[in-house]
């Protein structure tokens, strides 16, 4: 595939910053960590990495905004264009020896999204997209799955952990989604979640109490493979509601009946 000149930079980073954590996550004993809440960690991997790949995207575009996970948000010269950066999604799977986390770097263009990348440095999974141009799975074309019988599906879900999200309501959830369906699955990363429904391994996914660089990415890549991609009530501000459900329409419209269903209990 031909990637455009931001596309390439925004691979870059991810990349060069993927060597340091793949480092890290070799040597964790080593790691230095501290609590930002209950259950919510924040190692010295995250921020390393967190500041290289703003280091990089700086040296070709100095101009533009960052919206990022540790460091918060700065405004740039250029106010239509700001890079939302989540720098290790999954820090919890990171800090036990779980292979399953994530760089995610969006690209947003006066409220659009209009670039983004997910990488796994601990499997060299590359998940690539820009707007109009398709989604890419290490260079390879993606398209979420086809199926549209609910019962066939495997779906993921984010589970609120201590200190984050509402359990109970979750657990009301649960109970009527896993009723219908094949499967239940939690990666642990939703930016992980977001990239594997992109490219067909899940037939769905939905999560809330989510951050804007826990899936900006996401949505692109989702979209871009021919999912589609709301909030939890059909609406289309994820950064606001913090909450998303990614498939392609027919199932979208499944995991949507069956939340309305269990906020009805």
């Amino acid at each position: 595939m031909a990637r455009s000149a931001l596309l390439n930079v925004m691979v870059q980073a991810a990349l060069k910053a993927g060597r340091r954590l793949s480092r890290d996550f070799g040597e964790l004993e080593n790691l230095q960590v501290s609590r930002k809440g209950p259950g919510d960690f924040v190692s010295s991997a995250d921020l390393q990495a967190e500041q290289t790949i703003k280091e990089e995207l700086q040296k070709a575009r100095p101009n533009f905004g960052f919206l990022m996970e540790e460091g918060g948000e700065h405004e740039g010269a250029d106010k239509s264009h700001r890079w939302i950066i989540d720098p290790l999604d999954g820090t919890t799977n990171f800090l036990h020896g779980i292979p399953m986390f994530a760089i995610s770097i969006a690209l947003e263009h006066e409220g659009r999204i209009v670039a983004g990348i997910i990488y796994n440095p601990a499997t060299d999974d590359l998940f690539t997209a820009e707007r109009g141009r398709g989604a890419f799975y290490n260079d390879r074309r993606m398209r979420v799955a086809a199926r549209d019988d609910f019962h066939d599906c495997v779906i993921a879900t984010g589970v609120p952990h201590l200190g984050r999200g509402r359990h109970k309501p979750y657990l009301d959830q649960l109970e009527t989604i896993m009723a219908d369906v094949s499967g239940l699955r939690s990666t642990g990363s939703a930016a992980l979640d977001m990239a594997y429904v992109a490219t067909g391994r899940f037939d769905g996914y939905w999560e809330e109490f989510l951050y804007p660089w826990d899936v900006a990415a996401g949505i692109l890549l989702v979209r871009e493979a021919g999912g589609f991609v709301t909030d939890i009530n059909g609406g289309d501000d994820m950064f606001k509601s913090g909450s998303v459900i990614a498939a392609n329409e027919a199932i979208r419209r499944h995991i949507q009946h069956g939340l309305k269903k269990a906020q009805n209990k």
